[in-house]
């Protein structure tokens, strides 16, 4: 009897679990997936970030870094509606009945040559993605911001979006919601840029004729981005036309700028090269006082793009760029950035894609003192593979996975004598050597129709390795604290360890987990919620205002641990006025351990011991962002403000020490508490445009002198608490008027006409201020350096 019962029982269950089974089944067969690739119908270039909607569903997907979706549906008729910003939407209505790849090509719309041939996304905020602290600018629209000397630039457009501040007058480096330059991961075509400045700040490095896409992360960092502690810019150069020929550039007061594109095979593989050189240097021959000074830069652009098949492409791109300035032949800098990144797209399926990079980054500095009779030569670079893949599971979930391994090579300087008479002796500084392997696993998933969330984990390694001679100390304290007067000082070894080729010196291995959330109010409003932790094992030894080329790349080590930053934070997001306009709320707290400041009187060029002039200490910054945009018509643009404080802590190591700052938070010296910033465009008629900037800031921390002492008849200047002070308020307004010949419309070769003021009230913003007693009078004296005033400027531009 009992058997019997356990027999009904078995095949009563065996009946509900093939009834679920067949059910699931079914459901499974029902649905089937659409994929493809979306790209211009003008020169088969690639599209990122194109939104495919199903309006019946209310769901969609974004095309990725390679212009590939992927979305799985039920079986059905859907309206599909394909919409990228500067192309004419595209809607198709299908039946969905078997797994298709449909690839779509997009019609740009005309705009002569403000049109861009791609663009980064439209300009509504997502308020459905659980994706913030995201900004995403078109090419189109950064090449209507007015700029210094007429040249477009990518690193100052950015500077007018929330949380963003510039490291300083006349430089291309930028601080993210209160972190250091040197704390932004940079990355062209997956290669890391280590110096993102020609000239010392007056232009950027980034050609915007070769550029694509770019996109800043200022918070709720994807996993597979790792070894910075603060934000990742992330750009990418276009592929090249494989339908036609075709050429850009322009012609300036300071640079000109060519770019070529075309096909190798049509339709198969394309061509792309761009070439940028400033020729200010020449007008200072024409003056005596400047004939034997120089300051001009070159770069240039390549890519070479193949397609194998539908399910397999590669590309070969790289950037080269170089930076002289002289003076009088007597100084001699010269710097730059090289990349080389082989990559392989392969498409297992319609539902994984993958990407496997290898990757080559070089950047070099370098001076000649003939004065002095020397030669410097330092750099660093890195080799890189990395294999990634992105896996459309269904329309509700996607994962993304993948590996990448970065060797290190060190170079902090070598010092040469530049003549046989030089009294200087060859020397080469420890070279140092560092292995970043890192793993990760990223998660897209909708919970219903109101939530979607992304969370993921990143596991890194970081080994330093030798060749390398490394100091010991007594109670391995490198820096010493004189109690008497009050002071840090340099500790002596009291040993040497010597490490092998490729010898483990110290390790260290962290997991960064990384989690957001959207949560949708109504078709119009949502609040999103992110945290990420990120580590940065590199460090950037320099204790000047801004990013020059002298600042020395190091690893971590015994002595310098790595940062360690966490962030959380909130916002509120919402589109009205049927999409006219939309609005962005975010607040932020972000703390970050091991950041590292330097004992007064620091020595850090040609330091063989960085150890014995760094403190360790913490850092944190929060803040208010807010940015109103304005979407449609012939005027649009945005206001953003901020709201932030970014301090700095060092406190002593024992109850004895002072510290920096007796221990106390000071302001770090990337603190801006306002930044607000205006950009407009309007567009008058179809000759005429016009764009204009304004932008406010506090002025940055300083530390100036609170007296005076006198010491054998020399007037002493000293100082107070760092960082206790500030510069004036950093302002200025710059407007721009394009014009476009009527004659354009009838002919293959367009050009325009861009004129633009920089700085139109003539604001003389300091980027320092030095102290000196008068020669004449004995008096003492605050002088104002500034770099810019008015700037006008023409450029030619043409296309054909």
């Amino acid at each position: 009897m009992k058997l019997e019962k356990l027999k009904r029982i078995i095949k009563s269950k065996l009946v509900i679990f093939l009834f679920l089974f067949s059910c699931f089944y079914t459901s499974a067969q029902e649905k089937y997936t659409l994929s493809g690739t979306i790209s211009d119908s003008n020169s088969n270039e690639t599209l990122i970030g194109v939104t495919v909607f199903i309006p019946e569903l209310k769901t969609g997907v974004l095309t990725n870094e390679y212009g590939f979706y992927s979305i799985t549906l039920p079986k059905g008729k859907y309206s599909i509606r394909i919409n990228y910003s500067d192309y004419q939407n595209l809607d198709e209505v299908l039946e969905l009945n078997q797994n298709l790849k449909i690839n779509y090509k997009l019609i740009p719309k005309e705009n002569v040559l403000r049109e861009v041939i791609v663009t980064s996304s439209k300009n509504i905020t997502d308020i459905r993605k659980p994706e913030m602290s995201v900004n995403k600018l078109s090419i189109s629209t950064i090449k209507k911001m007015p700029v210094v000397l007429g040249e477009v630039d990518i690193l100052k457009s950015i500077l007018l979006l929330p949380g963003v501040t510039n490291a300083g007058e006349g430089a291309s480096g930028f601080n993210v919601r209160g972190g250091g330059a040197d704390q932004n991961l940079i990355l062209l075509d997956e290669a890391m840029i280590f110096n993102s400045s020609h000239v010392f700040g007056f232009f950027s490095v980034f050609n915007p004729d070769a550029i694509k896409d770019l996109k800043l992360y200022k918070g709720g960092i994807p996993a597979r981005y790792g070894g910075r502690a603060s934000s990742v810019l992330d750009i990418y150069q276009k592929d090249g036309s494989s339908k036609g020929f075709h050429a850009n550039g322009g012609i300036g007061l300071i640079s000109s700028r060519l770019l070529l594109e075309g096909p190798i095979i049509k339709d198969k593989g394309s061509f792309l090269i761009g070439g940028r050189s400033s020729y200010a240097h020449l007008f200072l021959k024409l003056s005596e006082d400047q004939k034997d000074n120089a300051a001009y830069f070159y770069d240039l652009n390549t890519k070479l793009s193949y397609k194998i098949n539908p399910n397999n492409n590669i590309f070969l791109s790289g950037y080269f760029g170089r930076d002289v300035f002289s003076l009088a032949n007597s100084f001699t800098n010269i710097y730059g950035n090289s990349t080389l990144n082989l990559r392989w797209n392969h498409l297992f399926s319609d539902k994984l894609f993958s990407n496997l990079s290898l990757i080559y980054s070089d950047y070099y500095y370098g001076l000649d003192l003939d004065f002095v009779g020397f030669k410097w030569d330092s750099g660093i670079k890195n080799y890189n593979i990395k294999y990634d893949l992105k896996n459309y599971i269904s329309d509700k979930f996607k994962l993304n996975y993948g590996i990448n391994a970065i060797y290190y090579d060190f170079n902090p300087g070598i010092i040469r004598p530049s003549d046989p008479n030089s009294g200087i002796n060859f020397a080469q500084l420890d070279k140092k050597y560092a292995f970043e392997p890192a793993a990760y696993l990223d998660a897209e998933q909708e919970i219903s129709d109101k939530i979607a969330i992304s969370y993921g984990l990143r596991y890194s390694l970081f080994y330093r390795l030798g060749n390398s001679k490394i100091n010991i100390y007594e109670n391995n304290n490198p820096v010493l604290f004189n109690s008497e007067m009050q002071i840090y000082e340099k500790a002596t070894p009291i040993g040497v360890q010597n490490y092998r080729k490729n010898e483990t010196i110290t390790n260290f291995g962290n997991l960064e987990p990384r989690f957001s959330l959207a949560y949708q109010v109504n078709d119009s409003q949502s609040i999103k919620t992110s945290y990420n932790r990120m580590v940065q094992y590199l460090q950037l030894v320099s204790n000047t205002a801004s990013p020059t080329p002298l600042d020395v790349w190091t690893p971590s080590d015994s002595f310098i641990k790595p940062q360690i930053a966490d962030q959380v934070a909130v916002g509120y997001f919402t589109n009205f006025s049927e999409n006219k306009y939309s609005l962005e709320i975010e607040s932020y707290y972000k703390k970050i351990q091991n950041r590292i400041d330097y004992i007064d009187g620091a020595d850090l060029i040609a330091n063989n011991a960085l150890e014995q002039v760094i403190l360790n200490g913490r850092m944190r910054a929060y803040g208010l962002e807010i940015m109103l945009k304005k979407n449609e018509g012939k005027f649009n643009g945005w206001i953003s403000y901020t709201l932030s404080r970014s301090e700095q802590q060092t406190p002593g190591r024992t109850i004895l020490e002072t510290g920096i700052n007796n221990g106390e938070w000071y302001k770090s010296a990337f603190d801006k508490t306002h930044n607000l910033a205006i950009t407009s465009a309007y567009e008058l008629n179809k000759k005429w445009s016009f764009g204009a900037n304004f932008a406010l800031q506090s002025g940055q921390p300083v530390t100036f002198p609170n007296g005076q002492y006198q010491y054998l008849g020399i007037t002493v200047p000293s100082y107070g608490l760092r960082n206790e002070n500030r510069l004036p308020a950093y302002h200025h307004l710059d407007i721009s008027a394009t014009l476009s010949p009527s004659k354009n419309s009838s002919r293959s070769t367009k050009s325009e006409w861009v004129f633009s003021i920089y700085n139109l009230y003539n604001r003389k913003n300091a980027a320092a201020i030095n102290f000196r007693q008068n020669s004449d009078t004995g008096n003492n004296e605050a002088i104002k350096t500034s770099i810019f005033g008015i700037v006008p400027a023409v450029s030619y531009n043409f296309k054909f």
